[in-house]
């Protein structure tokens, strides 16, 4: 048997044909056949966002159907779902893989409705149906629902449902409305996101990999037209998603990294190891030391009470602020507050406890009285949790990083840095 054909060689020959640029796409991505793919009910095809994989009833459908399938899963793909699946795993903890399922479905599916050489399963969700059930409203147009709706997006509108109930012995969570509306419209889709080989690669990687496929996509598209396999440059399209926590870190540690002073008691390394002479024996003139300085640095952390600031949010953000205060033995200054200072916390290095803090508030917010209550403390760094909803007349000697939730990512900060956390 050929090494390179696979039950999806056809197809691929035909996505090339009919649409060569993001039909081509299907060549950087890995081909495998399998005896089965788990799941129920069993996929007969299915990616794990790096391989798609065939099993061997896919050699019995209609070349049009193939075609569709395969283009399904390269989108898949080329769109880092099973990636996105994973990372929002990390970001939520518990995730409805049915529901995500449902939502990327969604979005590939309307992409290649404009394609008549091509045919996709009997009763495949599309986008702007999908909308239409859970919103209860009547069906728009597939091209602005694509230019609009990413998957985490709505992956976040379909998952209403309810905590686990304490009194009972199973922790499964109900369904809300949306959510049972969603199930409804797609009753039984196909587990075709399989999980991400392990050990998959780190942040900058990641991110690397993201804007490599969208510049992939962006390029095929443009080069295929109205032959393109994307209806539109969708909103779906691979971002560069560096985690905040990620950016946070490298922040931090170059803000509160401790200086480098002169030591004039002590020669430096390369003074001792030439004994102060050079080569040919004359006399080096002294060259001090350079040490790190003796001062811990301080970061002072200013929270934002009137704003909204999920709690869930907020936990992950106390844990690192915790975690990175304790690698840098960092001495933290904690400012809460809305319009007035209302509560200042002092913390040494490693013991920051900003998880275990009950933050309560409301009303408008000034950040002057909180950002000048920081600087009297005289911190290397501050960053401040909020929703950017106020005036900012004090601007503080110190770099500033304003640390905001992706509802207020349009926000402008007054300066200083913005990292959202999304």
């Amino acid at each position: 048997m050929d090494a390179h054909r696979h039950r999806g060689t056809r197809a691929i020959q035909r996505l090339v044909e009919y649409a060569p640029s993001t039909g081509g796409l299907a060549l950087w991505v890995h081909h495998r056949d399998v005896d089965v793919i788990p799941g129920a009910p069993a996929p007969i095809i299915a990616t794990d966002g790096h391989t798609i994989v065939y099993a061997p009833p896919f050699d019995s459908l209609p070349l049009q159907l193939q075609t569709g399938l395969v283009a399904h899963e390269l989108l898949h793909v080329a769109l880092r779902h099973p990636q996105r699946l994973a990372e929002l795993r990390q970001q939520l903890g518990d995730v409805d893989q049915r529901l995500f399922t449902t939502a990327a479905d969604a979005i590939v599916n309307s992409a290649l409705g404009h394609l008549a050489w091509l045919q996709l399963p009997t009763g495949a969700v599309r986008l702007e149906l999908l909308l239409a059930q859970v919103q209860g409203q009547p069906p728009g147009d597939a091209t602005a629902a694509l230019l609009e709706w990413d998957v985490e997006r709505l992956y976040r509108l379909l998952d209403d449902r309810l905590p686990p109930d304490p009194q009972e012995s199973r922790q499964s969570r109900r369904d809300g409305p949306r959510a049972a509306r969603a199930r409804a419209v797609d009753p039984q889709p196909q587990p075709d996101l399989l999980p991400v080989p392990l050990p998959e690669s780190g942040p900058e990687q990641q991110a690397e990999q993201a804007e490599t496929w969208r510049e992939r996509l962006q390029r095929a598209h443009a080069g295929d037209g109205a032959f393109s396999l994307l209806r539109t440059l969708v909103a779906d399209l691979p971002r560069t998603r560096t985690p905040w926590e990620q950016v946070l870190r490298t922040l931090l540690a170059r803000g509160l990294s401790r200086r480098l002073t002169v030591s004039w008691s002590r020669p430096s390394r390369s003074y001792l190891a030439n004994q102060g002479r050079t080569r040919g024996g004359r006399r080096l003139p002294f060259e001090p030391s350079r040490l790190p300085s003796q001062a811990v640095p301080r970061l002072a952390v200013v929270v934002d009470v009137s704003g909204s600031i999920a709690a869930e949010l907020l936990q992950r953000f106390a844990r690192e602020i915790e975690a990175i205060t304790r690698r840098l033995e960092v001495g933290v200054t904690l400012v809460i507050g809305d319009e007035r200072v209302q509560r200042v916390e002092q913390a040494e290095p490693g013991r920051c406890r900003l998880a275990d803090i009950a933050f309560q508030g409301g009303g408008g917010t000034d950040f002057s009285p909180l950002l000048e209550e920081a600087e009297r403390h005289r911190p290397d760094l501050i960053v401040v949790l909020t929703d950017l909803q106020g005036p900012a007349r004090h601007r503080p000697r110190a770099p500033v990083i304003w640390a905001v939730p992706e509802a207020h990512a349009a926000a402008v900060q007054p300066f200083g840095r913005k990292l959202v956390l999304a």
